[in-house]
């Protein structure tokens, strides 16, 4: 297979990539949150019980990213197993995921940079959903947008050196967090060990499979790994365990580090925490510089992700063709990258309120292609048993069956009714206008995807 890509990154690159990615900005808003709903222990075993969930789908993508190794990712293992059409739904479901955290992020730094400088925002825009969308609030976002898209845009090796320094970064200081909580923590305030039960637990198991979404950015990168098929499988379940490691260290260090009536009034527990266990407000500065961190490596690994995404299904003149153009000297899917630029730029023009309601419908997107994969998974194992397979998983049955009841489960969680149920009508009417796009865009499309799998199939037998 020729590939337009330059296998630039290496396996650090890839391990990086994927960690920074589930590493984003939760670990330091949420942390409170957890303890406070589920207690130390019942956050402890929310996030072991949800971690291995999240393996189980990761192994599904571990194999077939060893088997088949291409840009795309879940879009093309599910065009592999089944039809175009098929393929083209998953691969616009995980788009919309991707599409929502890179437009939250753009919203996201403003409002961390506000808690590093504090400032008074100027030049009133307007006001939606109850939110002031102020000018200067607005050019942070979009600055970040052009600097990270400029990035991307040059290659993707200088991406991924960035990530790798900010995601050492960001593991850094929670590990300064762990040890401070080591040596300062208060052990008693790790009682009560529960709260609220198992409804507590699960309350914060419900969030986990969002927190980790970014480890299936390796598959779709896949062609630019200069390193065998059989260790991208390996990094990648590596990636997600180093995640549940790194999440358990955060709630022990928030646990001894604030008392039950500080975890109740605090806005960024993570933050107060590290205050408390060092003593100097500046180490609280420094977590939050670790959370800004989080946000750009969550970002710019989205960013290399979607890009990629877009460039496979206009390959497979599925989008237009526009999003296949791949540059000539920095060997990146520009077109795609500049796009995503230019939906990150715009984002904070929507004010925060908008922005959630965004990412909240976008996670249905990425746990439908978590689910379709699964389904991918187990149709490969049955109808192509002599598919290499370097990174081959013992008793894919049961991992693939366990991945495909847990996506239907996380996709249970959006449905009216559920505690983390989409918000009606605003996330049901982005919802249903994402998926409308994808409708007229197939209808539009459809004869030319079939003249191209023609053309395809009669050149794969001629050859």
């Amino acid at each position: 297979m020729n590939s337009q890509f330059n296998k630039t990154m290496n396996i650090a690159d890839v391990l990086f990539l994927a960690i920074g990615a589930m590493l984003g900005w939760g670990w330091v808003v949420l942390s409170g949150e957890w303890i406070s709903e589920a207690g130390f222990l019942g956050s402890i075993i929310a996030f072991v019980i949800g971690g291995l969930l999240v393996i189980f789908i990761g192994l599904t993508y571990a194999e077939l990213a060893s088997a088949i190794p291409e840009t795309g990712g879940g879009f093309v293992f599910v065009k592999k197993a089944f039809s175009p059409g098929v393929a083209f739904f998953s691969g616009w479901s995980v788009l919309f995921g991707y599409v929502s955290v890179i437009t939250f992020e753009a919203v996201a730094l403003p409002t961390v940079i506000d808690y590093v400088i504090p400032f008074e925002h100027t030049g009133l825009l307007w006001n939606l959903a109850g939110w002031d969308v102020y000018l200067t609030w607005v050019l942070i976002g979009s600055i970040g947008s052009v600097i990270l898209t400029s990035l991307n845009y040059f290659g993707v090796k200088p991406a991924a050196i960035m990530q790798t320094v900010f995601t050492i970064f960001i593991v850094g200081v929670g590990l300064l967090l762990f040890f401070g909580a080591s040596f300062n923590g208060e052990f008693t305030q790790l009682k009560p060990l529960f709260s609220h039960g198992v409804g507590g637990t699960m309350s914060v198991l419900i969030m986990i499979p969002f927190l980790f979404v970014g480890f299936d950015v390796i598959p779709q990168i896949a062609e630019e790994v200069k390193a065998p098929s059989k260790k991208i499988g390996s990094i990648l379940i590596i990636s997600i365990i180093a995640s549940v490691i790194f999440y358990l260290l955060i709630v022990f260090g928030v646990a001894t580090g604030l008392t039950p009536s500080q975890l109740g009034s605090s806005e960024l527990a993570t933050a107060d925490a590290m205050v408390n266990l060092f003593g100097s407000s500046g180490f609280g500065v420094l977590l939050v510089l670790g959370g800004v961190a989080g946000i750009i490596t969550s970002w710019n690994a989205f960013i290399i992700g979607g890009s990629r995404i877009l460039y496979a299904m206009a390959k497979n003149n599925m989008i237009p063709k526009w999003f296949a153009f791949i540059h000539p000297k920095y060997k990146t899917p520009t077109h795609g990258i500049l796009f995503l630029g230019v939906l990150a730029f715009v984002a904070p023009l929507l004010g925060r309120p908008a922005l959630v309601w965004i990412v909240d419908a976008g996670g249905i997107g990425v746990v439908l292609g978590y689910l379709l994969v699964a389904f991918s998974f187990l149709k490969l194992r049955k109808s192509e048993p002599n598919l290499e397979r370097p990174y081959r998983i013992k008793s894919g049955k049961f991992v693939g069956w366990t991945a495909v009841i847990l996506s239907i489960a996380f996709i249970v969680i959006y449905l009216p009714g559920m505690p983390s149920s989409l918000i009606w009508p605003n996330e049901w009417i982005i919802v249903c206008v994402w998926y409308g796009i994808a409708v007229v865009l197939y209808l539009t499309k459809s004869k030319e995807v079939e003249t191209f799998e023609r053309a395809q199939s009669i050149q794969s037998s001629n050859e």
